[in-house]
């Protein structure tokens, strides 16, 4: 297993493009940074997208649980520009065997510029009833949690 900071400490580069007229990041673009390094953090770990999303090329079998997004927040503590080079760290916890949420704190030269959350509900696909997370899925949770206090 590859050490966590190769998986839950990400990099990104704004792009000028991710910038609305005033120079910095659109609101939104927070929220799709989140999910993208989620994405990331599962592939850096070793879970392929296939396993967990639905609609990817060659895939062999669609997922039989989906994970939706149920809640999902973002707070700006600085402004953010183009050209800026953040770092991602993600903090998943297992809410329950079926739900999980991840936080993101994204920094610019060791200060917290903006931190977002979303929250994943495990269903199954073709009922849309709760289940429990998956495999993969309760693998990288756990795996998070190495050398990290839990609360009691």
């Amino acid at each position: 297993m590859p050490s966590s900071d190769h998986w839950l400490q990400l990099q990104r580069n704004v792009r000028f493009g991710e910038t609305d007229a005033a120079g910095v990041v659109h609101f939104y673009q927070l929220f799709r940074w989140c999910h993208e390094a989620w994405e990331e953090s599962l592939a850096r770990y070793g879970i392929a997208a296939a396993a967990i999303f639905p609609g990817c090329r060659d895939i062999c079998q669609v997922p039989t649980v989906a994970l939706p997004v149920v809640h999902c927040e973002a707070d700006f503590q600085r402004p953010v520009h183009g050209g800026d080079d953040l770092r991602i760290l993600l903090e998943p916890q297992r809410l329950n065997p079926g739900c999980f949420e991840v936080k993101y704190r994204f920094q610019l030269e060791d200060m917290d510029v903006a931190r977002g959350l979303i929250r994943h509900l495990a269903i199954e696909s073709e009922s849309r009833r709760r289940c429990a997370l998956p495999e993969p899925i309760d693998l990288w949770l756990e795996a998070s949690t190495v050398g990290r206090l839990e609360p009691i």
